[in-house]
């Protein structure tokens, strides 16, 4: 009896040594968990150099976004396409305004040594000089239409890479906090795997003292085995999420980084009134929808406009003279100037077509019915996303406090369970499932964590304000 006492005893203060969950339970809710000790050297197990043991870049979530905003491809490419059509409707402007130009030409015609002197009438003499400048002006309603049709698609354009960019931010958020996640994952599976190796010890020492039977050393060696698979997971995760992070950041492919942002931060929720006036005021997608609507509109009159009737201005100034130069003489020597000008308008009226411009019209009136479709759609979503981002921004971050509680619940229940057991006052099942209850409650807390960063980047962005605290 004495022998079996002091063996408890003795297995309870290993055990007690042992065990480094209680750190867990001692925590407050509101208070953010500490940043683990372990660096990304320790996750992949690769030793480095005295060389390469330079600190690691240290970022915050708004490089994250500074940093991907500069390297994505993708919102690059809507940027570039809102810049292509800001060119688009200066050219359509300046194609409304008169332009100008100047022509040098010389013009020879074979002589037929008669009266008329060449022997093509429709030219005035054997030597023809023309220089002058023009300038040339079209008015017709065509033209304006399609102006204001590419003011309205330069609209859509900047409307869409605001939405980009919006995508973006959300994307790196989720990136960025993922990564943290995985992090602390990580060290809860590290510490897990300690856990199963340190109750294995346990039980196997129990059962060398005869006080516990060999089934419960097979179950703990099965647990430990689970656990360090576990760990191996986790690590590749970690891993994984840091590689789609850098991808997302650096333009040279690089993994020495360190992200400086918690988690577990307190990361407020906006009122809701405050939310829905934002997002009603000035939003993205609606602004596209109506633009698409204004350029179909345009588009409408551009075809129409072909059934109505166009003027061309012209004046010209220069010389088309028998001589190169700024007089000119006369048979008798009469000496005259060559400089004169010139003018014409011109009035074009349409006739037939064999019906293309009622054609075009009938295309673009369709294309301006499926602009409406699409506006209404745009404004019943944004009322419907309204509601669903923040009532579920809302519901995870009620959800964070329930989530720390039972992670350190579950942490205490693992010390008190473990302690229960060298006293012969539990079971290995009640162990194992203590340890498992651990880790999925820790596993909860990280993935609550992570969707509240989410949906709060996605409330935020939608309400128009493209970083999270």
């Amino acid at each position: 009896m004495y022998h079996r006492t002091f063996s408890r005893l003795a297995l309870t203060a290993t055990a007690a040594s042992l065990l480094g969950i209680g750190a867990f339970a001692g925590q407050q809710p509101d208070t953010p968990r500490p940043k683990p000790s372990f660096t990304p050297v320790d996750a992949a197990q690769a030793p480095r150099s005295a060389s390469n043991a330079a600190a690691p870049l240290r970022i915050t979530l708004q490089d994250a976004i500074a940093l991907a905003r500069k390297n994505d491809p993708a919102y690059h490419a809507a940027v570039t396409e809102a810049g292509v059509a800001r060119e688009d409707r200066a050219q359509a402007r300046d194609a409304l305004l008169p332009s100008a130009g100047f022509t040098t030409s010389t013009l020879y015609t074979q002589p037929n040594n008669s009266q008329l002197g060449i022997k093509f009438i429709a030219n005035n003499a054997p030597h023809e000089y023309v220089s002058m400048g023009n300038v040339h002006e079209q008015i017709d309603l065509a033209g304006v239409a399609e102006y204001r049709r590419a003011a309205a698609l330069a609209a859509l354009a900047k409307a869409r890479s605001e939405i980009a960019s919006r995508g973006l931010v959300v994307t790196v958020v989720h990136d960025y906090f993922a990564a943290e996640s995985a992090e602390q994952r990580l060290v809860s599976a590290r510490r897990l795997a300690e856990e199963g190796d340190n109750f294995l010890d346990l039980t196997q020492k129990l059962e060398r003292g005869g006080e516990v039977a060999h089934s419960d050393v097979i179950k703990a060696e099965l647990q430990a085995q689970d656990r360090r698979r576990q760990l191996q997971e986790a690590q590749l995760a970690y891993l994984n999420a840091r590689l789609d992070l850098a991808v997302l950041l650096f333009p040279d492919f690089t993994d020495k980084f360190e992200l400086a942002d918690d988690l577990h931060a307190i990361a407020p929720l906006p009122p809701r009134e405050e939310f829905e006036t934002q997002a009603a005021h000035d939003n993205p997608d609606i602004r596209a929808a109506l633009s698409a609507l204004q350029a179909s509109h345009q588009e409408v009159s551009s075809a129409r406009a072909g059934y109505l009737p166009s003027v061309t201005l012209d004046y010209w100034y220069g010389i088309d003279a028998e001589r190169y130069a700024t007089y000119g003489a006369a048979p008798d020597g009469t000496r005259f100037e060559n400089l004169g000008s010139a003018a014409m308008a011109s009035l074009t009226l349409p006739l037939w077509n064999w019906g293309a411009t009622q054609s075009r019209v009938r295309q673009a009136e369709l294309r301006r019915e499926q602009s409406k479709l699409e506006l209404s759609l745009a404004q019943r979503k944004l009322l419907a996303e309204m509601r669903s981002i923040y009532s579920e921004a809302e519901t995870a971050l009620n959800q964070q406090a329930g989530l720390q509680r039972s992670a350190d619940l579950a942490a205490d229940s693992l010390r008190l369970t473990t302690l229960r057991y060298t006293h012969g006052e539990s079971t290995v099942l009640e162990v194992v499932d203590a340890q498992t209850t651990f880790a999925q409650a820790n596993a909860a807390y990280q993935d609550g964590a992570l969707r509240y960063r989410v949906a709060l980047a996605n409330l935020q962005t939608l309400a128009g304000v493209l970083t999270t605290p």
